[in-house]
């Protein structure tokens, strides 16, 4: 009996669509199915031996979307824009209509339809799969309503979530696909007022580009034009999938572009597009086209369709005019691997073996994988038992001194410096460390420059190693401001009355201004350095927990107990990181109250380097010889007389120095000298001083007692809250009711994961001894001919490196006897594993 479209109603009850329509399309996919295979014992060997394999693949999507495993299940993954058709093509596939279709942004949550042929299902079967209630069946009014409300409600926050609508269908007429239908991507128009329709087009884009970034999924391209050229959907997928090896590309709405052809030539560059145009790599090697007839099923007079069979006649009768209409505009019969390329059944039948063979690939990969997550899972089993069994008051005590002991000792470790913890993550460069922990900042309001370049300063840096950089970056930026300017008016301000006489003293002048720059100028940076150093000690306490999770030292479950080690450091680093401050305040202040000329203006010879620059009013220095050595005199009364001239004129500039140092209040070039000269040499010993004081201070009362002091702090702190009451330390009641919550999840895991690896061990034991007894019968008896060999046969020989050689074959069977090992008498595995055996011979 040959399959086709044209089968009476009797027939076609018992023979799958996919079967049905087209063999030649069947041999032009992936994976050969014969031409002249009937749909007898074969076949139904065929959709058994799958069945369970589909259905072991929808447990593991969903086991990979409820516990956030590791693994994914190959799945088509249907990427378009809103006007490109999407959800009408999804429809077409399944066979039925069940969402609403229609412009503007309609989807914004993902769904994930696991669709299982169900020869005795003529009506759709949906179950709805949810957190709160698990798997439960609906109607597909009851479906269309959920999905309307999900959507409804995040259209009303303006939002769009990323987790899965999960939907399980058995159908008589749908293929055994996976498929997750993506929200459409959106061409929002420049411009402020489109500023909601562009936030929307980002979170499209990039929830669909995480989707796309899972390397299991088959990705299902739609692009709704007649112009290869033009890339509009192609230009996102193409960002995660830049060759298209797993991207399958779709032009929609093939019949509104077939009446734009005018040339035979126009219709071969569409249907044939040249590599200039359209990557020869694409999962295919080339493009489906597809229509899909507009309108809806249901009585009301605005449907266009009876019943989803009249719907999916539709189809049919869409797919063979446009065959019809090619071969007329092209004046010739369309190739057979043209004709494979055109209609929703074609692009079915492709789909729905390039997806068997993608689970029939991925089985022996499953297996361990499986076996890691059972052991994981038994591991934390035991783990939350032991947990919970350990909730007895000493031995909570006793735990949490082991965890306050190892919390210590990772604090210490990061002050000395360690590599365990990965600097990419954890670590800060010093721009990083200006941001979050502030930079040093002058009076202009801009950052201290450092004069020469900071070692380290781009590297990332934790613990010692970024407190020492931090305190050198204070150290080269502060010890090296010099003396701001000073104006005349300060000056003379600064000058005032003294109590016994109206003479000018500016020696307690530069003092005045000099200590009021110095306390105004440094104040501010003691700030700003306590803050900096205490932003790089609390950073220490994720790092220190990291490193406990890291060894295995972490105390889950006690947050309670936790967050009072946390608020404990936390407490200990402000209280001494104001206490440094307020040591390092008493020394500025010390400093700029009195000023001690021994320590103010570092040694004597630097003030008197400081003083010959002075000048005086007739061009010679304070207290200089100005005598010429009487060379080229006329006789002793000519040496005489210019002896005499000399002392005339030293008087005079020693009377000219006392009257513009001591009691002339008009500021002269020479006093306004003097007095700049002493203000920076005293603004300049504060400085090295206060430089020096600090640094010394919070290395001694800053950093020194977290090595020394936070540690005794600590333990009694908590052995204080042991005695006054257990339960406001680890909240005992909070912390049970928390693991036995994980307990049952975990439960359930470790359930599922049971349940899945019975089924994948079942079909890979099935395989493997198939492949064995071919191996072992290929030198007895002839050959089984094309049309009698089993098809599931053909895919796994097809799935294996080298055609299924033997060496693939025991590696196969001793895996499988590894996991036939466990224990499937529960649930009836060993003999479901027997039905399969004997279907399948």
């Amino acid at each position: 009996m040959r399959a086709s479209q044209d089968l009476d109603p009797e027939d076609s009850s018992r023979t799958p669509p996919s079967v049905r329509r087209g063999s030649a399309a069947l041999r032009a996919s992936v994976l050969e199915i014969p031409s002249d295979m009937s749909p007898g014992r074969s076949e139904r060997a065929f959709r058994t031996g799958n069945e369970r394999l589909y259905e072991a693949y929808n447990d593991l999507h969903a086991l990979a979307q409820d516990f956030e495993k590791p693994f994914d299940a190959p799945a088509i993954l249907v990427v378009g824009h809103q006007t490109d058709g999407k959800s009408a093509l999804v429809e077409a596939l399944m066979g039925f209509q069940f969402n609403h279709v229609g412009g503007g942004t309609k989807t914004r949550r993902p769904i994930t339809l696991h669709m299982k042929y169900n020869s005795a299902c003529v009506q759709p079967h949906c179950y709805l799969i949810t957190d709160e209630f698990g798997e439960q069946e609906a109607t597909l009014e009851e479906l269309q309503d959920y999905i309307e409300n999900e959507n409804s409600r995040l259209d009303r926050e303006s939002q769009f979530w990323s987790k899965e609508i999960v939907v399980r269908i058995e159908y008589k007429f749908c293929p055994n696909l996976t498929i997750i239908d993506t929200p459409g991507l959106i061409s929002a128009a420049p411009g402020k007022r489109n500023t909601t329709l562009q936030n929307s087009a980002r979170q499209v884009e990039a929830m669909v580009r995480q989707k796309m970034e899972q390397k299991e999924y088959i990705i299902l391209c739609l692009e709704d034009s007649n112009d290869w050229s033009n890339a509009t959907t192609r230009r996102l997928v193409m960002q995660v999938d830049p060759s298209l090896t797993r991207t399958v590309v779709v032009s929609t709405k093939l019949d509104t572009r077939i009446p734009q052809f005018a040339r035979p030539h126009d219709v071969e560059m569409y249907l044939r597009p040249p590599a200039r145009l359209l990557e020869p790599t694409m999962l295919g090697g080339s493009p489906f086209f597809t229509s899909v007839p507009s309108g809806r099923v249901g009585n009301s007079k605005d449907a266009i369709f009876r019943s989803n069979e009249h719907f999916r006649e539709a189809v049919a009768d869409r797919e063979a005019l446009d065959v019809a209409e090619l071969e007329s505009r092209l004046g010739r019969k369309l190739e057979r691997a043209e004709r494979a390329r055109i209609g929703v059944g074609q692009l079915r039948r492709f789909a729905e073996h390039l997806l068997q063979r993608r689970y029939l690939e991925n089985v022996p990969t499953i297996v361990p994988v499986l076996e890691k997550e059972y052991r994981n899972a038994s591991r934390r089993l035991e783990e939350t038992q032991v947990e919970l069994n350990d909730l007895h008051p000493e031995k909570l005590k006793e735990k949490g001194r082991v965890f306050r002991e190892s919390f210590l000792s990772k604090l210490a470790l990061l002050l000395r410096g360690t590599v365990a913890a990965p600097p990419e993550r954890f670590g800060e460069t010093l721009a990083d460390e200006h941001i979050r922990g502030g930079a040093f900042v002058g009076p202009d309001n801009k950052p201290v420059m450092v004069n020469e370049q900071l070692p380290n300063a781009h590297m990332r840096l934790f613990g010692g190693a970024q407190y020492h950089r931090a305190m050198a970056e204070f150290r080269a930026g502060i010890g090296t401001i010099n003396c701001p300017d000073i104006s005349r008016e300060e000056i003379v301000n600064a000058c005032g009355i003294d109590d016994f006489h109206d003479g000018v003293n500016y020696t307690r002048t530069a003092c005045v201004i000099a200590v009021s720059k110095a306390r105004d100028l440094f104040e501010p940076f003691l700030h700003q350095l306590g803050y900096r150093l205490a932003h790089v000690q609390r950073r220490m306490l994720p790092i220190a927990m990291h490193l406990l999770q890291k060894d295995g030292q972490f105390l889950n479950g006690h947050d309670l107990f936790l967050k009072r080690v946390g608020a404990a450091y936390h407490a200990f680093i402000d209280e001494f990181e104001k206490g440094s401050r307020n040591k390092c305040m008493e020394d500025l202040q010390s400093t700029t109250r009195y000023v001690t000329w021994s320590l103010h203006t570092k040694s004597r010879s630097s003030l008197k380097a400081m003083l010959s620059k002075v000048t005086s009013p007739g061009g010679n220095q304070p207290g200089s010889n100005n005598n010429n050595g009487g060379g080229g005199g006329k006789g002793h009364h000519g040496h005489h007389g210019a002896s005499s001239a000399a002392a005339e004129g030293s008087s005079g500039a020693t009377a000219d120095f006392l009257e513009n140092t001591l009691w002339n209040r008009t500021l002269g070039s020479m006093s306004e000298e003097i007095v700049a000269a002493l203000v920076c040499q005293i603004f300049e010993g504060i400085r090295d001083h206060f430089v020096q004081s600090v640094e010394l201070k919070f290395n001694c009362f800053f950093l020194m007692p977290i090595i020394d002091t936070f540690p005794t702090k600590l333990r009694e702190e908590l052995e204080s809250a042991y005695d006054e009451d257990l339960d406001e330390v680890f909240d005992v009641a909070a912390v049970r009711a928390a693991l036995e919550q994980r307990l049952k999840s975990l439960e359930l895991e470790l359930h599922q994961v049971e349940r899945l690896q019975r089924k994948f061990a079942m079909i890979h034991s099935t395989l493997a001894q198939q492949q064995s007894h071919g191996a072992k019968g290929e030198g007895d008896t002839p050959k089984l001919r094309a049309s009698e060999e089993n098809p599931l046969n053909m895919s796994m020989r097809s799935s294996l490196p080298g055609g299924g050689n033997l060496k693939a074959s025991q590696e196969l069977g001793k895996a499988a006897s590894k996991l036939a090992a466990m224990d499937l008498s529960k649930n009836g595995a060993a003999a479901a594993n027997r039905n399969v055996l004997s279907s399948m011979r």
